[in-house]
C-alpha cells in the first residue's frame, strides 16, 4: 500500500471499485492508493456483488453501466439483503431523474461523469466518516430504564427486560436520541436500513411490541407517539 500523502480521515479506508473500463479502473487504483488508501477491484456486476457481500470494504465506488448486472442492481440487491456498506454512483447519465433513481436504489452519493478526482476522493471520504463508528455511550438511561449495549442487556427498575433483536436496536436508537422527535424515515433507514418506504406498518408493530415489554406495568409511561412526527424516548410526559 503506497502512503504517499496524509488524508484527512487519518486512516486508510478499504475502498471497492467496480467498474468495467480498463483505463478507469486503471487510473482509479493508482489514485485512491497514491492517496493512502487500500483499493479492490471487480470489471462486472456479479463479481462485484460477490466480493461486496463476502468483502469488508469502507465504501464502494459503482459505475452504473455495468455488464452482467447494471451498478443499480448491485446496490439495490445489497441492500435487500441487508449490506449497509455505503456506496458511490459513477455514471455519464447525469439528469436529475437518473440521480434520483441512483439514490432510491440504495446509493449513498451520485457523481456525474465526467468529474474531478478530488471531487470523489472528498466524497467517499466523507461517506466514510458518516458510515464509521464514532466513539459512543455504550450505556443508556432513560429514567429507571437502562439499556447496556456491551452486555445486549434491557432493565427497568431493576428487572431484566428480554427483548428480539430488532426491538434492542429500535430501543437503542431511541434511547440514543432520547428527548428527540424520532421520524419513520430516521426508523427505517437506521434500524431497518430501509431507504424506502414500504408502505407497511412495521414500524407501529414493532413500537407497540416494544411498548409492551417497556412500558407495561409501570407507572410512567417511557415511549411516546408524537402525533403526526414520530415517537420519542422520553421520562415526565404522559
Amino acid at each position: 500500500m503506497s502512503a504517499t500523502r496524509e488524508t484527512d480521515q487519518d486512516f486508510a479506508m478499504r475502498l471497492l471499485l467496480i467498474e468495467d473500463d480498463r483505463d478507469a479502473a486503471d487510473y482509479l487504483r493508482k489514485a485512491f492508493r497514491e492517496a493512502g488508501h487500500v483499493v479492490e477491484h471487480a470489471a462486472d456486476g456479479e463479481a462485484g456483488l460477490a466480493l461486496a457481500l463476502d468483502g469488508r470494504y469502507d465504501v464502494l465506488v459503482v459505475d452504473r453501466m455495468l455488464p452482467r448486472r447494471d451498478g443499480l442492481s448491485v446496490v439495490a440487491e445489497l441492500r435487500r439483503r441487508g449490506e449497509a456498506t455505503p456506496a458511490l454512483i459513477l455514471s455519464a447519465l447525469g439528469q436529475v431523474d437518473d440521480r434520483v433513481m441512483g439514490l432510491r436504489a440504495g446509493g449513498d452519493d451520485y457523481l456525474p461523469k465526467p468529474y474531478a478526482f478530488t471531487e470523489l476522493l472528498a466524497r467517499v471520504e466523507a461517506l466514510s466518516r458518516r458510515a464509521a463508528p464514532q466513539a459512543a455511550d455504550t450505556l443508556y438511561r432513560v429514567g429507571d430504564l437502562e439499556l447496556d449495549r456491551l452486555a445486549h442487556r434491557v432493565a427497568r427498575g431493576g428487572k431484566d427486560i428480554p427483548l428480539q433483536p430488532r426491538e434492542f436496536r429500535l430501543l437503542e436508537y431511541l434511547m440514543r436520541h432520547a428527548g428527540q422527535v424520532v421520524t419513520r424515515t430516521m426508523l427505517l433507514e437506521n434500524v431497518w436500513d430501509y431507504h424506502f418506504d414500504p408502505q407497511t406498518n412495521v414500524i407501529d408493530v414493532h413500537v407497540s411490541r416494544l411498548r409492551g415489554k417497556i412500558d407495561k406495568g409501570f407507572e410512567v409511561p417511557l415511549i411516546h407517539t408524537v402525533r403526526g412526527a414520530g415517537y420519542m424516548v422520553r421520562e415526565g410526559l404522559r
